[in-house]
Parts: structure tokens; C-alpha cells; sequence
């Protein structure tokens, strides 16, 4: 709160930044929570979370400050990840919404945080298998093998939804983005 001219106490900023602000900070933090969750109970990441992701980014770049370079950049590391992403797809080693989910986290971070998502990413995805592996070593009551996705999830040879340490890093990450940091400053 600031003081108006009156003397009164007013909130700093306008509606328009504070809302602004609130859309900065809650885009990319609710998507990564949705990839995670939906990746958990169904082991697919849906395209229109990736493309409202994607499109997103472009939509609110110049209300975070980003320059047309810098979201030229940042759309390169997008890209880059992406055809790693179907690389890894092509090999059978993640699944296609992973590839396309991790190419719309790093058109958001950007090169300069891609780096350190990628490593947490990383260490993320080996504790979750492992858990998971672990998790599939025990007899579980009947109650909850009848629920799908918990009886997926512990099945033998099922798959690892990678998407909840894609989204999980995202989350680490994006407190130190450009995004937040704009957020902050719009506030």
C-alpha cells in the first residue's frame, strides 16, 4: 500500500498490472501441476495443455518484458528440446507428450535455465522411477488396485509418467525465471 494524494492508503499499482502479475505467475505454475497430475493418472500428457502452453508464452512475453530477441532465443531452446524430445521418442525412451511438454517448459525457461531444469529434471525422473519401482515390489490391497491409474502405476513393466518430474522441475525452476521476476515487477 502507498499513499494516494488524499493521504488514504492505496494499493501499489493498478488493477491492470496486479492482474497482469497474477496471470505471469499462475500460467506456468498451474500447467506444470496439470501435466504432473494428469501424466500420473492417465500416462498422457494432452496437446492442448502443450499447445496453451506454447501459445501462452508468445501471448504474455511482452507483458513480461521479453524483447523480441529474447523470445526468438527462447523459442530456440523450445525447439530444441523438441526434436531431442521426439529423438527420444523415436527410441521408445519417452513418451510423445513428454517430448512435447518438456519442449513448452523450455520455450518458458529459456537457455539460461534449461540447464539446471534439465539436471533436475533428470534427478527427478531417477527418484520417481526408482519409487516407482519399489512401489511395484508391493502387494497392495484390493481397494486400491481397483482404482486405474494406481493399478497402472503398479503394474510390472508399466511406464514411468516422467510428466511429474518434467512438471515438478518446472515448478523449481520457474521461481528463478524471467516470468517471476516480472511478476514481481509488475506487482
Amino acid at each position: 500500500m502507498v499513499p494516494s494524494r488524499a493521504g488514504r492508503l492505496r494499493p501499489r499499482g493498478n488493477r491492470a498490472s496486479s492482474a497482469m502479475s497474477m496471470l505471469l505467475l499462475a500460467v506456468f505454475p498451474l500447467a506444470m501441476i496439470f501435466g504432473a497430475v494428469w501424466d500420473l493418472a492417465t500416462m498422457t500428457i494432452p496437446n492442448v495443455l502443450t499447445v496453451a502452453l506454447a501459445t501462452m508464452f508468445f501471448v504474455l512475453a511482452p507483458f513480461a518484458g521479453l524483447g523480441w530477441e529474447t523470445v526468438a532465443l527462447h523459442a530456440g531452446a523450445g525447439l530444441l528440446m523438441l526434436l531431442v524430445g521426439m529423438a527420444l521418442f523415436g527410441f521408445g525412451w519417452i513418451g510423445g507428450g513428454d517430448a512435447k511438454f518438456v519442449a513448452a517448459i523450455a520455450l518458458w525457461l529459456g537457455w539460461s535455465d534449461l540447464p539446471a531444469y534439465l539436471i533436475i529434471a533428470s534427478v527427478l525422473g531417477g527418484a520417481l522411477t526408482l519409487l516407482l519401482l519399489w512401489f511395484r515390489t508391493l502387494p497392495l490391497p484390493l481397494f486400491m488396485l481397483k482404482r486405474e491409474w494406481i493399478a497402472r502405476l503398479h503394474e510390472k513393466r508399466g511406464g514411468i509418467p516422467y510428466g511429474v518430474a518434467l512438471g515438478a522441475a518446472g515448478l523449481f525452476m520457474f521461481q528463478h525465471s524471467v516470468w517471476f521476476k516480472a511478476a514481481a515487477h509488475a506487482a
